[in-house]
Formats: C-alpha cells, sequence, structure tokens
C-alpha cells in the first residue's frame, strides 16, 4: 500500500449515499455468488486434507488464490459496512452476503486463520448491532469461540469475547440434537481452569446456570466429578460461580440449585469420608459461610438449607460424621434467620452454644478436638456479643478439664493450640491470666506435642502481652523441662527465655550476669540454652559473650591472686588489673568449681555453635584464638578439677596445635598415664583434640608400643639417628591401647583421621592386632604358658579390631572389590583352627576347659560380617560364605551361642538382596541356605530345651528379638522374595506345630490332656514364636494363609497335629479380629471330622478325646 494514499474504506461507506450503499451490497453478494460457483470451498478442504495425509506440499491454484482474495475484499467491504447500517437503509442484500460468509465460515481450512478471523468479526459486530438475522450469526459464532477458548493454546481474551457473546446460548433449544455439542462443550468449560480462574470466565460459568433446569444438574455431577482433580485453590472460585448463579436465577431455579447443588455440597461435607474431596468441599462450603457475613440473603440461605441434616448430624452415631458436622456447624456459627425477632434469635443461639458443650463431652476425641477449635473461634470473634458466663464456663471446660484429658493427647494438644486464637482478642487477656496457670502441669505432658504446643502457647502469651508467662508456668518448671527435653520442646524454651538470659540490646556485662544467674538455677538448662542461642541472635553476638566470659573469669582468678597476696602480706596495687574488672566479681570466685566449669563448658558449646561462621570469618577467629590461647595455661593451672578439664581440652582442641604448646606437648603423657580400665570419659576428649591437630599416629605409636611391649617384652632401646629419646620406664597397659584404638574406630570423624596415617604405620597396627589370632588358638589349645601376653579378655577384643581394621584398610586401598579378602581368610582360620573345637566339643579336659573361647571368636567374626552385610560391602559370595561357615556350628548341641547373630545376619541379608537381581541361581542358593539356616537355629534350640531346659529357654529369650526383626523385615518385603516369605512362614509353622505335638502326646491320659489356648499355656518355644508372629496383623495374616495352605494340601494331618492348628487358631483368636480366622476354622474343623471318621475304634482315649475337644472349641468358635 501506498503510505500517501489516504484512502479510508470506513469513511468512503459513511458517505455514499443510501442508494449506492444497497447497490455495492447487491454486486458484493453477486461477486460471492459468482466466485463460488467457480470454485466451491469445500474443494479447498479436501487438498488441505490431503496436504495433510502425504506430508507434502500442494499447489494452491490461481483459481484458488482468486477467491480467496474476492472472499478477503467482500470481507473488508462488509466489515466497513456494518457500522453504516441504520434503520433508514434497507441491508438485505447485505445481510444475504453476510449469511454467505456465515454459511462458509465452518469449511475454510485451518490454513485460512486470518480470513476466520476477519468473518468472525464480522459476525460478532453483527451480533453487537443487533441487526436482523443476528441469532444464526451467533449459534455460529458462540460454538467458534466456545471451541476457541477451550483449546490448549487459548488466552485470556478468547474467554474475553466468549462472556461477550453469551447472550447468544439463550438461541440454542437446549432440547434438540444440535445443542447436544453445545452441551458438552460447555460442561467442558467446567472442566477448565483458565475459565475459572478468569473473572468473566465466572460469569459465564454462572450465566450457563440460567439456561435449562435440567442443565444444572448436569453441571453440577460434572463439578462433582471434576473435585478431585482441581487444586483446593480453586475451590473458592467453584463456590463463587455457585454463589453468583443463586443470586441471578429465580423461581424453579433456585430451588434445584439450592436443594440439588449447595444442599448436597452440605451433606458430603458432612458424610464424606475426610479425603482430599472432603476437603474441597468444606473449602467450598466455607466460601458461603464468609459471604453470609457481607451478601444478603446468603445468612437465611444457610440456616434454612442446614436445618434438616446439620442437627441431626451432630448426634449421629459415626463419630466421623459428627467431627464433620461439627467443622461445618463451627465456620457457619452463627446459624440464624435474620426474620427472627428478638426472642427467636435468642432461643437459637442458646440452642447452638449448647451444642458446643455438648461437642465438649463427646466421647470421640476428633469431635472434642473440633469442639475446642470451635469454642477458642467463636469467643475469640464474638467476645463482645457473649454472656460473659457463658464465655467463662466454655473456658474453664477447656482449661480445666480438657487438659487433662488423659484418653487422649490428641484433645490435650488441641487446647495449647487453639487457646492462642482467643489470644488474639486483647479483650480475653484478663480472664486468661486467671485461668491458664492451671495449665503450668502440662509441660511435664508425657506427649511432646503436648509440650510443644504449650510452649507455642506461652511464647504466644510473651508476643501478645497477655500475662507474664512465669505466673503461667514457674521458671523452675520451665528450666526444668529445658534440660530433660527433646530438641522441638528445647529450642522453643530457649526462644521464649531468650530475652530473659540474652538480651542483645543491653551491655554485655548484663549477658554474663544473666548467664551466671541461669547456671545458678539450673546449670544443665544453661548449657542446653546456650546450646541452641546461636539459632536466634547473629554470631558476632555468641563470640561477644565467650570473650565476656572469658574476661569474667579472668577477673576471678585475679581476685583470687590478689587475695593471696593480701594473705601472705603483701600488696599488689597493679591498675592494669582493672581491665578484668566485673561487677560479679563479689559473686564468682575461683573456689566455686561448679560456676567455673559450667562457664567453661559453656564457652565450648557457644564455640561450637558458631563454627561454621568462624571458619568464614577468619579475622573474627584469629582474634579469639589469640585471646583464648593467651589465657589456657592459666586456666590449666588454676582450674584443677576434673571437671574443669574436659571443656578445657575441648577448647584446646579448637585452636591450633602451635598456639597452645605447653599443653600440647603433655597430651600423650596424660594418655600414658591413664590407668588401665579407666572410664571413656577420662581419655575421649584427649583423643578427640588429637584427632583434630592431626596428630592421631602419636597414639597409634603408643598402641602399638604397648601391645608389642606385651607380645614380645623389648630387651633393649634403640635411639634413633634422627632424634634423641628419652623413654621412661612405664608398664604396657594393652587393655587400654584397645581401648583407644576401639574408640578411634568407633567414632567417624576420629576414624577416618586414623586412616589417614601412613599406609605403613596402619599394616603395622593391623599385624599387631592380627597376632591375636595366634594368641586365641594357644589358649584353645591350652599352650598360653607366657604369662607377659595378652589375656584372654584383650585378645578376643583385639579380634574383634583386626576384622574391623582389615575391611577398612582393604575398602580404602582397593575398593569395594577386594575388600573382603583378608576377612575371607579370616573365616578360613576359623573354621580349621577354631570350628573344630566346637565341633569336638563332647572331648574332656583342655578343649572342654576353653570351649566358651572358641564360642566367643565366632561370635565376633560373625558380628562383623554381619556389619560388612548391612553397609552394602558384602556381596552374595561373602554372605553364602559367612552362613556355611555358621552352618556346621548350629548343627551341633552348643550351636545355640550363636543363633542370635545369625538371624540378624539373615535380615541383614534380606534387606541387602532389596537392590539384587532375585532371579539368578546364585541369588536362589542363597536363598535355600537363608532357610536351612533357619530351621537349624530352631532345631538347635528346640533340641537345646530338650537337653537343658534352662539354657535352651536362655537361647529363645536370646532369639526373640532378630527372630522378630528378620520375620518383619520379611513380611515388609515379601512381594521381592514370595517362595522364601513363604519357606521361613512354613518354617515357623511346622517348629510350633510340632513344639505343641510333642505336649500333647506326652500326656498318659485324657485328665492330663489340656489344649493351650493362651500363649502362657503354651511350652516355651512355641510360646515364643506365636508372640513374635502375633505383634503384626499383617504376619498373622500370612502365616494363617500357609496354615490354611498345609491343611488343604494335607502337610498337617493326623488328630494331634490338627489339635494344635486349633491351640494356635484359638491363640490368635484371642489377640486379633475373629474375621481373620473366618475360613481358617471350618477348614481345619472339616479335616478333624474326617479325621473322627477314621479313627478305628480301638484308638486310643487321648486321641478321642482330642478330636472331640478340639471340634467343640470350633463349634462355639463358629457359632457362638
Amino acid at each position: 500500500k501506498n503510505t500517501v494514499d489516504r484512502f479510508d474504506l470506513n469513511e468512503l461507506l459513511q458517505e455514499l449515499p443510501r442508494k449506492q450503499k444497497e447497490v455495492l451490497w447487491e454486486r458484493l453478494t453477486l461477486l460471492l455468488t459468482e466466485s463460488f460457483r467457480e470454485n466451491h470451498v469445500e474443494t479447498w478442504q479436501r487438498i488441505g486434507d490431503d496436504k495433510s495425509d502425504d506430508h507434502m506440499e500442494v499447489e494452491i491454484t490461481p483459481e484458488i488464490k482468486q477467491t480467496v482474495a474476492v472472499i478477503q475484499g467482500v470481507t473488508a467491504v462488509v466489515t466497513a459496512s456494518i457500522p453504516a447500517v441504520d434503520e433508514n437503509v434497507n441491508y438485505k442484500a447485505l445481510l444475504e452476503c453476510v449469511f454467505i460468509l456465515n454459511g462458509i465460515l465452518p469449511a475454510l481450512p485451518a490454513s485460512e486463520k486470518i480470513l476466520q478471523d476477519a468473518i468472525q468479526r464480522v459476525c460478532e459486530m453483527w451480533w453487537q448491532k443487533g441487526l436482523e438475522g443476528k441469532e444464526v450469526l451467533g449459534k455460529t459464532l458462540f460454538i467458534i469461540l466456545l471451541r476457541k477458548s477451550l483449546h490448549k493454546a487459548a488466552v485470556g481474551a478468547d474467554t474475553v469475547r466468549l462472556w461477550n457473546l453469551h447472550q447468544a446460548l439463550l438461541c440454542f433449544d437446549y432440547d434438540s440434537e444440535e445443542s447436544n455439542e453445545v452441551k458438552d462443550l460447555l460442561l467442558q468449560c467446567f472442566m477448565s481452569v483458565k475459565h475459572i480462574k478468569k473473572e468473566e470466565g465466572r460469569r459465564f460459568l454462572s450465566f450457563l446456570f440460567s439456561w435449562n433446569i435440567n442443565f444444572i444438574r448436569m453441571i453440577h455431577g460434572t463439578v462433582k466429578n471434576q473435585l478431585q482433580f482441581f487444586p483446593r485453590s480453586l475451590m473458592e472460585y467453584i463456590a463463587e460461580v455457585y454463589l453468583r448463579a443463586w443470586k441471578k436465577v429465580s423461581g424453579e431455579f433456585i430451588e434445584v440449585l439450592e436443594h440439588n447443588c449447595i444442599q448436597d455440597f452440605m451433606h458430603h461435607g458432612i458424610h464424606l469420608p475426610r479425603s482430599s474431596v472432603h476437603s474441597k468441599v468444606r473449602e467450598m462450603l466455607s466460601y458461603f459461610h464468609k459471604q453470609s457475613r457481607v451478601r444478603q440473603g446468603v445468612e437465611e440461605m444457610l440456616y434454612r438449607l442446614y436445618q434438616p441434616i446439620l442437627w441431626r448430624a451432630l448426634k449421629a452415631r459415626n463419630s466421623e460424621v459428627r467431627a464433620n458436622a461439627a467443622f461445618l456447624f463451627i465456620d457457619a456459627f452463627p446459624l440464624r434467620d435474620p426474620s427472627f425477632n428478638a426472642e427467636e434469635m435468642d432461643n437459637e443461639i442458646q440452642k447452638q452454644f449448647e451444642e458446643l458443650f455438648s461437642l465438649l463431652e463427646d466421647p470421640h476425641p476428633v469431635v472434642r478436638s473440633t469442639g475446642i477449635l470451635g469454642v477458642t473461634q467463636i469467643t475469640s470473634r464474638y467476645w463482645e456479643m457473649i454472656p460473659s458466663v457463658i464465655v467463662a464456663d466454655l473456658l474453664k471446660k477447656i482449661t480445666w478439664e480438657l487438659t487433662c484429658d488423659i484418653s487422649s493427647a490428641d484433645v490435650r494438644c488441641s487446647v495449647f493450640k487453639c487457646l492462642p486464637i482467643i489470644l488474639d482478642n486483647k479483650l480475653s487477656h484478663p480472664l486468661l491470666e486467671q485461668l491458664l496457670p492451671v495449665t503450668k502441669y502440662s509441660l511435664r505432658d508425657n506427649a511432646e506435642k503436648v509440650r510443644v504446643a504449650f510452649v507455642d502457647m506461652l511464647l504466644k502469651i510473651k508476643a501478645t502481652k497477655a500475662a507474664k508467662f512465669w505466673n503461667i508456668c514457674p521458671m523452675e518448671d520451665i528450666l526444668a523441662c529445658l534440660e530433660v527435653d527433646s530438641r522441638p520442646v528445647s529450642r522453643r524454651i530457649v526462644n521464649l527465655l531468650f530475652n530473659s538470659f540474652f538480651p542483645v540490646n543491653q551491655p554485655e556485662d548484663v549477658w554474663c550476669e544473666r548467664c551466671v544467674t541461669l547456671i545458678q538455677m539450673n546449670p544443665a538448662a544453661a548449657r542446653k540454652f546456650y546450646q541452641y542461642a546461636y539459632e536466634y541472635t547473629a554470631p558476632t553476638n555468641i563470640a561477644k559473650l565467650m570473650l565476656t566470659i572469658r574476661r569474667c573469669l579472668n577477673a576471678c582468678i585475679q581476685k583470687a591472686k590478689k587475695e593471696s597476696l593480701c594473705d601472705s602480706g603483701e600488696d599488689d596495687d597493679d591498675e592494669s588489673e582493672k581491665e578484668n574488672t566485673s561487677v560479679l566479681d563479689n559473686v564468682l570466685s575461683v573456689n566455686d568449681v561448679a560456676i567455673m566449669a559450667s562457664l567453661l563448658e559453656i564457652i565450648v558449646i557457644l564455640w561450637r555453635s558458631i563454627y561454621k561462621a568462624l571458619d568464614h570469618n577468619e579475622e573474627v577467629k584469629d582474634y579469639a584464638i589469640r585471646k583464648f590461647a593467651s589465657v589456657l595455661p592459666e586456666y590449666f593451672k588454676v582450674f584443677k578439677d576434673e571437671r574443669c578439664m574436659t571443656p578445657l581440652v575441648i577448647l584446646a582442641s579448637f585452636m591450633p596445635i602451635a598456639a597452645v604448646p605447653t599443653f600440647s606437648c603433655g597430651v600423650i603423657s596424660r594418655l600414658r598415664n591413664i590407668d588401665s580400665g579407666a572410664d571413656q570419659s577420662k581419655y575421649s576428649t584427649l583423643i578427640d583434640c588429637m584427632c583434630r591437630w592431626g596428630q592421631v599416629g602419636h597414639i597409634m605409636e603408643l598402641a602399638c608400643d604397648w601391645l608389642s611391649d606385651t607380645l614380645t617384652p623389648r630387651k633393649n632401646v634403640r635411639t634413633s639417628g634422627r632424634r634423641v629419646r628419652i623413654r621412661v620406664t612405664q608398664e604396657s597397659k594393652p587393655d587400654l591401647a584397645i581401648d583407644y584404638i576401639e574408640y578411634l574406630l568407633t567414632h567417624p570423624v576420629n576414624r577416618d583421621c586414623l586412616l589417614s596415617v601412613p599406609k605403613k604405620k596402619l599394616k603395622k597396627l593391623l599385624k599387631i592386632l592380627g597376632a591375636s589370632k595366634g594368641l586365641l588358638g594357644s589358649i584353645l589349645k591350652g599352650t598360653n604358658a607366657d604369662s607377659g601376653s595378652w589375656n584372654q579378655a584383650t585378645s578376643l577384643r583385639a579380634f574383634s579390631l583386626f576384622c574391623r581394621l582389615s575391611i577398612h584398610l582393604q575398602h580404602k586401598s582397593s575398593g569395594e572389590g577386594d575388600c573382603l579378602s583378608l576377612l575371607k581368610e579370616t573365616g578360613a582360620w576359623i573354621e580349621s583352627q577354631v570350628v573344630p573345637f566346637i565341633l569336638s566339643s563332647d572331648q574332656e579336659d583342655g578343649i572342654s576347659k576353653h570351649s566358651s573361647v572358641s564360642e566367643l571368636i565366632i561370635q565376633a567374626y560373625l558380628t562383623v560380617g554381619k556389619d560388612v552385610i548391612m553397609v552394602g560391602l558384602g556381596d552374595l559370595t561373602f554372605q553364602a560364605h559367612v552362613l556355611d561357615t555358621a552352618l556346621p556350628i548350629v548343627q551341633t548341641e552348643r550351636g545355640g551361642f550363636c543363633a542370635p547373630v545369625l538371624l540378624c545376619i539373615l535380615k541383614e541379608i534380606v534387606e541387602a538382596s532389596l537392590t539384587q537381581n532375585t532371579e539368578t541361581d546364585e541369588m536362589a542358593n542363597l536363598f535355600d541356605t537363608v532357610q536351612n539356616v533357619l530351621q537349624k537355629v530352631l532345631e538347635c534350640v528346640a533340641h537345646g530345651l530338650k537337653k537343658q531346659q534352662e539354657k535352651g529357654i536362655q537361647w529363645i529369650h536370646s532369639i526373640q528379638m532378630p527372630l522378630g526383626e528378620f520375620i518383619q523385615a520379611l513380611q515388609c518385603w515379601h512381594s521381592s522374595f514370595p517362595a522364601v516369605h513363604q519357606g521361613v512362614l512354613s518354617t515357623l509353622l511346622a517348629a510350633a506345630v510340632a513344639d505343641i505335638n510333642c505336649v500333647l502326646q506326652m500326656a498318659s491320659s485324657e485328665k492330663d490332656v489340656t489344649i493351650p489356648k493362651t500363649i502362657s499355656d503354651l511350652p516355651p518355644l512355641s510360646s515364643s514364636l506365636m508372640a513374635i508372629i502375633m505383634k503384626s496383623v499383617n504376619v498373622v495374616r500370612s502365616f494363617l494363609n500357609e496354615l490354611m495352605e498345609c491343611i488343604l494340601s494335607e502337610k498337617i494331618e493326623g488328630i494331634f497335629s490338627l489339635t494344635a492348628t486349633v491351640s494356635i487358631v484359638m491363640i490368635i483368636k484371642g489377640k486379633h479380629k475373629a474375621a481373620l480366622l473366618k475360613d481358617i476354622a471350618p477348614a481345619i474343623r472339616g479335616k478333624l471330622v474326617e479325621c473322627n471318621e477314621a479313627t478305628p475304634e480301638g484308638s486310643s482315649s487321648t486321641e478321642r478325646f482330642l478330636c472331640e475337644s478340639s471340634l467343640k472349641i470350633l463349634d462355639e468358635f463358629l457359632n457362638p
């Protein structure tokens, strides 16, 4: 186009005379008709279809191009003509032209989008102008815009255009077939998030309720079906759609909307089980309740619709229905009809207050908790309007009774979670200040969540300044709770007390004073307070407090020195000491060991809490190190009490070794001088300190020297060419050396330090520990005559450490592939040197005398093997090796000693197998071995009971916990190992039946026979097995399935065995629901009847008695 050309089609058409406009429109119609006669639009669609099917470009003919150009031109002229139409112009020709364009609109291919939009614009302008024939054009355009708004690529403007044309829907006949497509599209709008979120979309959706009364039901059904897929954030929008529709419709429409939709939501809000859908329904109803306070008519409507269902639901037998109804009642409170007179209104409100009291006394805890929420919300919202007597009675009920609800911790917790709601209303503060002190004992509640909620309430009281929190709960109680309680409670208490004992807005000396005060009140609580203090203030303040405490300690030391000088007649008036003066000078003394130790402990706690922050601020860290390093030597001289030494050592470990040369040089001496058998606390901090300094090699050297000296006492002292050693003759302490190494290996940080030592030193340590095998072999053979060697206990501990260290070393150096070679070699040594002593335990003299040593060696090895499998280092080969090693042992008479650790190994194998391919032959063989080991363990225990009942009972007690854990793990993953699961249950069932069977057969006459009906009536083994099985209902269910399988396959047969199964069933009935036994009991009864019929007349009277008794028991169970 030429930009200079100012031709304006709209202006031209406005200026044309009426006759020329009519002629123009007639010729436009003729032009369109002739163009379509030569080139039908349907042929374009076919060309478009061919193009899409063949994925090839199809050449558009010149004729089509010319026709498109004609339509575009005509559409442009028509668009410009519509504003020029008025009642004086005959626009029939223009109408015909528009109808032709409307007719071709659905047939246009998608490629002609510009032309489609232009014709849609024509139809839209025609509708807005209200010209003749707008209904036909509006219907076509409505369907097009409706589809477009539902498209994935739709934008907000599409929804706005649809809303602007919403009246076109009334042109459709609801009952005609052409409306079916429209209905489907309209219902899809209720599934569209775009429509629901857009204001115009919600207007459109609410308008749809007025189309047809039957369509309301279809809309409501669609919305209900979609609730499960909608997010909760949309619920308020959907409720708004319903409420807008309710405001617009009238007559029969409003009746259907109220009773079929809104009241239906109320019904579901009461009767649906609590789920995501139920919470969404509640969200919608909550919107109605809020609107009742601001929109006219809503309050009356809610009162009328709730009337027939809510009050009845509050009295329902089902507790969940009562709880749901209670929530809606509380959210909608007060439910009333604005047309009531004063007396009717008072009666209605009084009735609802009585319902509140009923909720607080409901037998179900969930309803009581809901009642508590309701009372607190209602009293907080309507405090001034509710009579003071009713408010006081409601709050007394909550604070005096429900805080002590022994039947439910949830109810007690609800009290303290909901009371803060009332605290938001300042008018409630005087009454609550009187009532709340009664609740102070809740700080000692057994349930952690109640204590957490109670402290949260105290925090709210403090924030709202409703009362002094220490008047609600004494400070002594709060500190006692802080001392012993869990992290969630302790952190909140620290937050509560923080401003009292760490007033950051006051001078630092005051911080120290408050610290000392807290220590004097409760030292343990003080340590806990400062453990969490860093969470509520900046690291800078923590560092300042550390340095302030340091200054306070220095002042105490100076004061003690000055007093000492005065006592000796000397005088020292050095003014330089004034920097260490403190307001606590008259309170504290270095002789007060408890306070001094607590202050030192708090410095350590504070330093630990900001350790990472100090690493990021080297300047502050260096300053703190310099300050404390300068006084540490003096502290070590003055504070010599054992309780003070521990924090001082830890404090020294925070500093570089060069910063504390005096102390660092004496650490090894301290470790060397500790007595054998000393408690771990005597050496743990010293070892931790050396590890922090990277000096763990010195500890290793000391331990190696002690262990080597006792193995091969030194005959001479060699002096290294590089340095001079002054060796003081001291007693070697192999037990203490083992303690040190065990401590290093047990703690992860220290273990990493140990394993970072040069490989040569580690191998030396491993070699020394490996000497334990030779010593243990000598003990087994009775040839350990050398009194200088390690004793038996030391050798066993060294052997265990050897196994553990060998794994760590090989895993570090060669990865997982070969990390178990040394352990396997140790296993071979056990098989060749130790196991024979177990297998030949019947021999006399030397072997029997040392038999317990062999058991301890094997236990130590199996325990290490279990740990290896647990951490994922033991492959299938190793797992099989461990089981193969233990299998011959557990089959001996004394094999029960290794049963507990073997069962632990079985559990670890099951859990380790979850990541393995269970279809391989290797895995199948391992699972067979697992089942075989379990069987042999149970056989060993049963044999032990027969041989030595006391020892057998000890074995039963020892296997109870590991066997229970193994069965629980197997049950948890039974879908991954169905064959193993079934095999294990089959083994347990066989063991239990055989044990009961044996007792029944031992009876000599009918008088001696008693069918066990409780666990305590069973013999020891089956009693233990049944106790384990009945801990889990899932295990019981699987166990009964296996029992049914054995009954049907006749693996269990005979009077005695079937009677044993009756006993098992009755014992399960006593602990679990009878429904679990509805299938198994008739099956057992059928087999008993068969046995009774097949029993010959000459059979024993005991068998007949057992059969009759069992049938009688089952009949009583099946026909109560």
